[in-house]
């Protein structure tokens, strides 16, 4: 589905080719789509109109099991992981070329399943992705094993291996991007995957599976499983023959995997499960317009369907007042709820109106714990047939309330008073979570007590959301324990063996 430049600028075009649109909604398994074994179906929703937009395949244990056996059997059969690096090398940068000459598919898939801006999937989502393939499928001939120091009897060396069978379970915020964040890594390594996209948002990795099949990738390397979280999630987790859950997604839901991982054989597991991410602005920032707009792009952008949204405003006394105009007047003007389908829109729906509601719950939550609602706190008019929510601001916020302390996942920030860069990180530590963290100071030796003593595996000193695919992704504390993007990440998804070899030379 090919997309002019004028075309890509026009609102109608863009629904004309919504319209057109007949996306792929069965399993994918062993290189074929298939339907759900039990033959049921599950309704994915348009959260800008509430319409449904596709009835996908449900898939359940059933589906999980041959997917699984088809990974195991591609795995064993040493087709991909035994493939040369430069081959495998290949077929991942064809797979990321692929990506890119779809991305007008991508891009309407995730707008019209999860409400995402059109243009963000553009200029921000499809272009992730495609960094992701070509940056994994780089490192694949960088991965070394080593030769220690013995006695002259021995020859002792360390492979590095895949792992085996990995299954990804990924969230609805970035569908396609989280989907690239995890089986790049995971392919690049030389494992086989099975692959279960939210049930909010399917669709495009069942794109993503077949183009990685018309990249040159081997049937059974990639399998897709869409369904729900507690059938077809929890059978991933709960497999006996996956050796590895990479999980990105909620807490509670994280803390599970952990516990069907001790259940089943022990499997690795890496999560990464949100935060409430604090954006510290002190007095003495450099530029105090620059950090009002990355504080809005940081709880907004993304309807503020974000793990690490900023959404603590951690600012001064001493500029307070002008912290907070600047802030309300940016963020009228920045974040204007609207069509996901126009270009122009720069905040869509929230992905579903159960999710809505739960946005509009912490509203009145706010409200009712004394907070002030300084602006937003509603549905806009004009959009009440979707999921949507206002760009919404508190003051008057206390780190106690469960508005500063809670993930909200949606586009409410809070302003919380802080005295200096003491007592702004004291108040960014005191969260169950550790994800990201940020800071606007002139002074190198507060930037780097800050960089060196808050709790979060993300830190940004003077921007906020900043870095590339060699930048470490995760978390401290409650935000698990994993690491994506990085080469860091590739090297968690194998695992290193000790060979001996004994010379026949016994000392003397």
């Amino acid at each position: 589905m090919d997309a002019s430049v004028s075309t890509l600028r026009d609102t109608a075009a863009w629904h004309e080719l919504a319209e057109r649109l007949r996306p792929e909604t069965r399993c994918f398994v062993d290189g074929e789509f298939v339907p759900a074994r039990a033959g049921g179906v599950f309704e994915t929703i348009n959260p800008a109109t509430g319409q449904v937009l596709a009835e996908v395949a449900r898939g359940t244990a059933q589906d999980i099991d041959a997917a699984v056996a088809a990974a195991r059997r591609a795995f064993k059969s040493g087709v991909w992981s035994r493939m040369a690096p430069r081959d495998r090398m290949e077929v991942l940068y064809r797979t990321a070329h692929l990506i890119q000459g779809h991305a007008t598919e991508f891009a309407l898939l995730d707008t019209l399943d999860m409400g995402k801006p059109i243009s963000d999937m553009l200029a921000s989502d499809v272009p992730g992705a495609v960094r992701t393939f070509q940056f994994f499928a780089e490192t694949i001939d960088k991965l070394d094993g080593m030769v220690t120091n013995t006695a002259p009897s021995a020859l002792h060396y360390i492979l590095r291996q895949p792992l085996g069978v990995v299954g990804c379970i990924v969230p609805w915020n970035y569908p396609l991007l989280m989907a690239a964040w995890k089986l790049a890594p995971a392919l690049a390594a030389g494992n086989t995957v099975v692959l279960k996209p939210a049930e909010e948002s399917p669709l495009s990795a069942l794109l993503l599976a077949k183009l990685f099949l018309e990249a040159g990738g081997p049937a059974g390397v990639l399998n897709v499983v869409p369904g729900f979280g507690e059938e077809a999630g929890k059978a991933l987790a709960l497999h006996n023959d996956v050796d590895k859950i990479g999980f990105t997604g909620s807490v509670e839901v994280g803390k599970l995997m952990m516990i069907y991982a001790g259940q089943s054989n022990m499997k690795r597991v890496s999560t990464e499960c949100g935060g409430k991410s604090p954006q510290i602005v002190l007095a003495d920032t450099p530029d105090l317009d620059s950090a009002v707009a990355y504080a809005v792009d940081g709880i907004y952008a993304n309807q503020g369907e974000v793990c690490n949204a900023g959404s603590r405003l951690l600012v001064a006394r001493e500029i307070l007042d002008e912290f907070t105009e600047k802030f309300r007047q940016k963020a009228k003007t920045a974040f204007v709820p609207g069509d996901p389908l126009d270009p122009r829109t720069t905040m869509g729906p929230l992905v579903t109106r159960a999710h809505q509601q739960r946005v509009l719950g912490y509203v009145e939550i706010g409200k009712q714990d004394g907070a002030t609602l300084d602006f937003g706190g509603g549905v806009p008019a004009g959009l009440e047939s979707g999921a949507y929510v206002e760009p919404t601001l508190f003051t008057g916020v206390d780190n106690a309330m469960r508005i500063a302390r809670e993930e909200i996942f949606g586009p409410v920030a809070g302003i919380l008073p802080v005295r200096g860069a003491d007592h702004a990180i004291e108040i960014a530590n005191d969260s169950i979570f550790g994800l990201a963290a940020s800071i606007w100071t002139s002074d190198v030796t507060t930037a780097h007590r800050f960089a060196r003593d808050v709790e979060a595996g993300v830190v940004w000193i003077n921007c906020f959301d900043h870095g590339d695919m060699t930048s470490i992704w995760g978390g401290f504390k409650q935000s698990g324990s994993g690491r994506d993007k990085c080469f860091e990440a590739l090297l968690h998804h194998t695992q290193t063996k000790s060979v001996w070899l004994h010379l026949g030379e016994d000392p003397t």
